[in-house]
């Protein structure tokens, strides 16, 4: 199937889905469904596990303590702002 066919049944100029293909543009959720219905497939959305956000904050925290603890820093880590919305 050329682009120019998938273009059509997608219902998009094809001169964004070559964009989209050369990754100069990012399609949103209903062009990228429509792309996928275009090219003969089907997108099915799964239940996703659910996000420990304290867990994943902690984690984060300490990959920003592990970097400024490194020997060679070009320039010194600042993230007080960042730090301070993971406390509250």
């Amino acid at each position: 199937m050329t682009q120019a066919e998938i273009a059509r049944r997608a219902g998009i100029p094809r001169s964004v889905l070559n964009a989209y293909e050369r990754g100069s543009r990012e399609p949103g959720a209903n062009a990228l469904a429509g792309i996928v219905r275009a090219a003969g497939f089907e997108l099915r959305l799964v239940d996703a596990s659910p996000v420990d956000d304290v867990r994943n904050a902690e984690i984060l925290s300490d990959v920003l303590d592990l970097a400024e603890a490194l020997p060679y820093q070009p320039r010194p880590f600042s993230y007080p702002p960042f730090r301070q919305r993971l406390a509250s």
